[in-house]
């Protein structure tokens, strides 16, 4: 573990597990009730493109809160918006579980979408408040890492409660995840801004700062590879439960499974991330993950356009992805505030928005295109792994830091 700041008492392992938690909060938020989504949608009354609204809403507020939650932490610190953000999810997902009808379960979904962001965004400003750049990258991965964990058990638990119980059931557990956080970050987490900026919501230095953000090359370099790498797993996530379980006939257990898998082998990744870090620095270290993206999404289009309908067509070519994913994911979001130590809640706010825009947008196009085949996740992941590659191997190349 790198040193630490001076400021503050936290053990390692109690700031990694905070990292974790509040990272975790995303992959949680999404992978748990996407085995419940096609049964959820069917007892609604709703269509698919409701359905997906549950999801690219949520994004969407993911997204543009960000944008209010970053410097608000700046200007009165991590800890006070971390006990709001994580109070209102624990609310949400208690609404989302009730929900008697989709349109208020878009409703709650939005509003965890919400306060999914200050938990999100506070987490990577954290890092920065400790750590310098260098070792940011390594240390985002280590609560990566514990994002891998629930990751894992995240789609599985959910297509348990669903299989055994019902959707309300998948949907309540989050509740119960946003409690535990919550009681952590009210008792044992310390605040980590080691000067509030009381200018932070002025208007004139919000603008100055928020122009500053996006005219840096490195902040625009590593944004391009987050918002590329996570606008290719949202494709997979938010079309992955209807093509399995609808057309490729898998039980909700069976697709718990496959994110299962996923996520395993993002965790895995996460660890490989710090072995090449060492060795390789973040530059090469992300070109080789851009390697193993494109490889990825060439072999599952190359599978479907050689006529190849199955589970495994899609998923062995899918955890190469993966195995990309965690590797960019650590060094994309260290490297996009690692120039603004003063700033971190805004360059983190404006990162995650960024990428969350692209995903809404990604959203919309496949709540319009899913046609009952494999064809529009292949498509969309074909597109995705070619940028991802590209940002990878220019940009990051040319402007990150090794």
């Amino acid at each position: 573990m790198p040193s630490r700041s001076h400021l503050t008492t936290m053990s390692p392992a109690l700031i990694v597990l905070t990292l974790a938690l509040l990272l975790g909060i995303q992959p949680i938020t999404t992978d748990l009730y996407l085995p419940a989504l096609p049964g959820l949608t069917q007892e609604l009354g709703a269509s698919m493109a409701q359905a997906q609204l549950t999801l690219t809403a949520l994004l969407l507020a993911f997204g543009v809160s960000q944008l209010f939650w970053g410097p608000l932490s700046d200007r009165f610190g991590r800890r006070p918006i971390l006990l709001i953000g994580m109070t209102a999810y624990v609310v949400a997902s208690i609404g989302s579980a009730f929900s008697p009808a989709m349109d208020m379960l878009i409703v709650w979904r939005t509003l965890q979408g919400v306060a999914m962001g200050a938990a999100v965004m506070c987490a990577r400003a954290i890092v920065r408040d400790l750590y310098a750049p260098a070792q940011g990258a390594s240390v985002m991965s280590k609560g990566l890492s514990g994002l891998g964990v629930i990751a894992c058990l995240s789609a599985p638990l959910g297509g348990v409660l669903t299989a055994w119980l019902n959707w309300h059931a998948a949907l309540l557990a989050l509740s119960v995840f946003g409690a535990v956080s919550l009681g952590l970050i009210a008792l044992r987490f310390q605040e980590t801004v080691p000067r509030k900026n009381p200018k932070a919501l002025q208007w004139h230095t919000l603008l100055h700062t928020w122009l500053d953000i996006v005219r840096n090359p490195t902040f625009l370099a590593f944004t391009a590879l987050t918002t590329c790498a996570y606008s290719g797993l949202f494709t997979f996530l938010a079309s992955s439960s209807f093509v399995f379980i609808q057309v490729l006939g898998l039980s909700t257990t069976q697709f718990g499974l496959i994110m299962f898998a996923n996520s395993f082998i993002y965790l895995l990744s996460t660890f490989l991330c710090r072995r090449l870090l060492v060795r390789l620095g973040v530059r090469r270290t992300v070109a080789v993950a851009g390697a193993l993206t494109l490889a990825g999404g060439t072999a599952m289009a190359g599978l479907a356009l050689g006529g190849v309908q199955s589970a495994w067509a899609i998923e062995l070519p899918f955890c190469l992805m993966m195995l990309g994913h965690g590797i960019h994911n650590p060094c994309g979001q260290s490297g996009a505030v690692g120039p603004f130590p003063q700033a971190a809640g805004a360059a983190s706010a404006l990162n995650g928005f960024i990428s969350m825009v692209f995903a809404f947008a990604t959203g919309q196009w496949l709540g319009t295109h899913m046609d009952g085949t494999t064809t529009p996740l292949v498509t969309g992941i074909f597109f995705w792994s070619v940028l991802i590659t590209l940002s990878a191997w220019t940009l990051v190349q040319r402007h990150g830091r090794t």
